[in-house]
């Protein structure tokens, strides 16, 4: 199953000095049935892509918390077992949690497809979004216009081989 792990920059690096994503457990998200359901999708690659899209916006909550981290959204999708990423099925009808994973124990970073980085133009608007998210989530339409501008931004594409040159 390919999951899709939320991190920052500094996340980033730290996963890269360890060789690993975790520490245990860990939050990831990927194509769960309750995703399913709420996307009405078959196509396996608009779910991905749906799921990618709930990690990037997990990424500006760690942003939202992380003010040292640089503005920018981070995704690594790593395959793991199937039987390894477990959607807790008491929360699969709650939109906050659709798609969201657990994996037991630490990924090696080599098992990394790809990772997933905004790109420089996005800063200003990651940045603002972080800044907005207590606001939109306490229901205000202006804060929420800004957190979705974050998501007007699409993100880049590396290969996993690429990690050491984008946590410089």
């Amino acid at each position: 199953m390919r999951v899709y792990v939320p991190l920052t920059l500094p996340g980033l690096a730290e996963a890269h000095k360890a060789g690993e994503l975790g520490p245990a457990p860990l939050t990831a998200y990927g194509v769960t049935p309750a995703l399913r359901e709420w996307y009405v999708s078959d196509d396996i690659e608009e779910l991905e892509y749906a799921a990618l899209s709930r990690a990037a916006q997990a990424s500006l909550r760690q942003l939202a918390v992380d003010r040292q981290a640089p503005r920018r959204r981070v995704v690594v999708a790593v395959d793991v077992p199937d039987g390894d990423a477990v959607a807790d099925p008491d929360r699969g009808l709650d939109h906050s949690s659709l798609g969201e994973v657990r994996i037991a124990f630490p990924v090696p970073l080599a098992k990394a497809a790809a990772v997933h980085v905004d790109s420089d133009e996005a800063e200003r608007d990651v940045e603002a979004a972080a800044e907005a998210l207590g606001a939109a989530d306490l229901g205000d339409d202006d804060a929420q216009f800004t957190v979705d501008g974050a998501e007007d931004h699409e993100l880049l594409w590396y290969d996993a081989q690429e990690i050491p040159y984008l946590v410089e």
